[in-house]
């Protein structure tokens, strides 16, 4: 056994000694590319010098660290109110009622809704040290404390109105067809709107077709806000289809190219955007019946709570449940009209037998109940008894622009046109052009917007 010992020794030698001069070559060469790297380096890192108590000692810095102010972005939740919010934020009973009571000097605390943003800027001792709120469209409150007393403030946004044109060819989804061409949004349904008595946006929108717009854009403190009024529009549909409509004067009223209003006594749908999913038909197969009976009224698809518009000044006869129809409200209308309004999901305020509405008013919100295989708006119109195509309804017109005032409407106009063919806005416009700002009808949408004239004249 001893012999065989022996002659293992050499062996394992003459394996472990290269292996581990391997090894040693091969850190140093690590090490030696490691120091290379940090000397080759325009900026090398100094080691962090270790923590010593005299580190801790205050410094020419520190006066400013303790003076500095931490910002929390927060949201306002609902049913919180302006007194919880501010005890929220650290105030005493006393305290929070005075700051809620400064802030209401200012704006009113109904302005507070679920989702606005707020500021708070606290000090390093957790405290509260002020707090910025920022209304919609209104203006900016600040609150902040000194010499242990809260001051507030109260900055309204600066608000200007500046003239721009818009044109567009009909490409995909109308409102996607205005982003692409820059335009805001909203400025789709402020074009339906004017046009609501000549152009039904569920049917009558073709690709292809072409649109010039002139409106106002309110801005905020430099920054875009909302759409105003559109001043004028021309569009070009298919199959030769043209309509103009101009803002004339302060009388709020839309005008086509003669001169005429373009309000008639209906609307053309009692949805502004929407689209038609079935039509008027005598003979048509009920998707829930099973069997072919009339349809009296036109489908509009949309989804549950849009809002519906009254088609026409009138008197409601009915407003609640009606078999097949669900929920349903009827009108009445001069000349022997009534109009229906099925399948709803509420009512709007206030409608009930009885109660008069204008055209535009919002009556009710679409749904599906009765006999609905999905949510949407059958709408009927009857005259004298005898159901007609809602489609096929041509109103009466307003009283026109007076004969003595025609060659000026007529002179604005052509300014106005030249301005919609080319883009370019004018710096200024004759003052029988600027629009009077228009309150909101009854249950509609405000435009939310009040314009300066004198802004619109100067350009801005």
């Amino acid at each position: 056994m001893q012999p065989s010992r022996v002659q293992l020794g050499p062996y394992l030698l003459r394996i472990v000694l290269p292996l581990g001069l391997v090894l040693l070559a091969a850190g140093l060469d690590w090490s030696t590319r490691r120091l290379d790297a940090y000397n080759r380096s325009p900026f090398p890192l100094a080691s962090a010098p270790r923590f010593t108590p005299r580190a801790a000692l205050p410094t020419p810095t520190s006066r400013l660290l303790d003076q500095a102010r931490i910002p929390v972005e927060l949201t306002l939740k609902r049913g919180e109110t302006a007194t919880q919010l501010f005890e929220k934020l650290g105030l005493a009973g006393a305290e929070a009622r005075d700051a809620s009571s400064a802030l209401a000097e200012h704006v009113s605390l109904k302005a507070l809704k679920a989702g606005s943003r707020y500021s708070a800027f606290f000090n390093p001792d957790s405290s509260l040290a002020s707090l910025e709120i920022k209304l919609d469209g209104t203006g900016r409150f600040q609150l902040q404390q000194k010499d242990r007393q809260w001051q507030s403030s109260w900055q309204p946004f600066t608000r200007t109105v500046e003239m721009r044109a818009l044109r567009a060819r009909l490409d995909g989804s109308f409102e996607g067809t205005i982003r692409a061409a820059n335009g805001p949004q909203m400025l789709a349904y402020r074009m339906a709107d004017v046009l609501r008595w000549d152009l039904d946006f569920a049917r009558d929108l073709k690709r292809g077709d072409q649109f010039q717009v002139l409106y106002e854009q309110v801005k905020l403190d430099g920054d875009d806000y909302s759409v105003g009024n559109v001043v004028a529009l021309v569009y070009d549909g298919s199959e030769g289809r043209h309509h103009e409509a101009y803002s004339y004067g302060d009388s709020g009223v839309y005008f086509d190219e003669q001169g005429r209003p373009l309000k008639k006594m209906f609307l053309r749908s009692p949805l502004p955007y929407s689209h038609v999913t079935s039509s008027f038909n005598l003979h048509r197969f009920h998707p829930v019946l099973n069997e072919y009976r009339p349809h009296y009224g036109v489908d509009y698809g949309a989804p549950v709570g849009t809002p519906v518009q009254v088609t026409a000044n009138g008197v409601v006869i009915s407003a609640g449940w009606d078999g097949g129809g669900g929920n349903v409200v009827k009108v009445r209308h001069g000349e022997g009209y009534i109009t229906a309004y099925l399948h709803l999901s509420r009512f709007g305020r206030g409608i009930r037998a009885g109660a008069r509405v204008r055209q535009g008013d919002i009556i009710a919100y679409t749904g599906a109940t009765g006999l609905a295989t999905g949510p949407h708006l059958d709408y009927r119109v009857k005259h004298n008894d005898q159901w007609l195509d809602p489609l096929s309804l041509k109103g009466v017109r307003d009283e026109p622009i007076p004969q003595y005032q025609l060659a000026s409407f007529r002179s604005w106009r052509d300014v106005v046109r030249t301005s919609l063919a080319t883009g370019v806005v004018p710096g200024s416009f004759p003052k029988a052009a600027l629009p009077r700002p228009q309150l909101a009808v009854r249950g509609r949408v405000p435009a939310s917007v009040i314009s300066d004239p004198g802004a619109v004249a100067a350009g801005r």
